[in-house]
């Protein structure tokens, strides 16, 4: 990897592959802390034949090189290289939810907006997965605010309200920007932004969230398109 990634994200990110037993995240943890960095991110990609690869994103890492020679010293650790991080290939994220024939619209205007913003560099991705009946909408929806990177949800659907309008409020609370469809149900209420279209709604979903657009969420907020 480039120092490039570093520079442009200020994030170093380490796979690391470590046999699968307990202990071993002990272990990497305890040399990070040694060098005064911050874990941002953490994940477990890969499990098997006994080994598993760590997916490490760290801040403030003052000698990345010195950090990275003493974790290849550990006995765990089988092999270890730099990545670019998530946020430099993926970039934010847009979440779609709800019925596969609105989200398929939806996506058709986000995904379209996205390439125009990523041409210029930015790095915007969207994410998708049609689901019914409201427990399972309402679960996808609290689970975006747990999701790396994820910035802003589009509800797209016929008929939301209940526990889902509930958990838009929630997540909203930590600042995840929602926009909806048009639709039956308490939804359009909760959400920031409300669009009758579902192509223009992945369009403005992603201007939303783009660095480079002139769009402005704090002064759309509560209106209807």
């Amino acid at each position: 990897m480039s120092g490039s990634t570093e520079r442009d994200t200020g994030l170093l990110a380490l796979v690391i592959r470590t046999p699968d037993e307990p202990g071993v995240l002990h272990a990497l943890t305890r040399v990070i802390l040694d060098h005064r960095a911050n874990i941002t991110y953490v994940d477990i990609a890969e499990r098997h034949e006994g080994l598993s690869t760590v997916y490490l994103e760290l801040e403030d890492a003052a000698e990345p090189e010195a950090l990275t020679e003493d974790l290849k010293a550990l006995p765990a650790v089988r092999a270890l290289e730099r990545a670019p991080s998530f946020q430099k290939v993926y970039g934010k994220r847009i979440i779609v939810v709800g019925g596969g024939a609105q989200v398929g619209q939806v996506v058709v205007g986000a995904v379209a907006e996205a390439d125009r913003h990523n041409i210029r560099g930015e790095k915007i991705s969207v994410d998708t997965i049609p689901l019914v009946g409201e427990e399972d909408i309402a679960a996808a929806v609290r689970a975006v605010a747990r999701l790396p990177r994820a910035v802003a949800l589009v509800l797209a659907g016929a008929l939301m309200g209940g526990d889902v309008a509930r958990a838009v409020y929630e997540i909203r609370e930590k600042g995840i920007i929602v926009l909806s469809l048009n639709m039956a149900g308490g939804v359009p209420d909760a959400a920031d932004l409300v669009v009758s279209d579902p192509v223009q709604c992945g369009v403005m979903a992603v201007m939303a969230v783009s660095e480079s657009a002139t769009f402005d969420i704090h002064r759309q907020r509560g209106r209807r398109y």
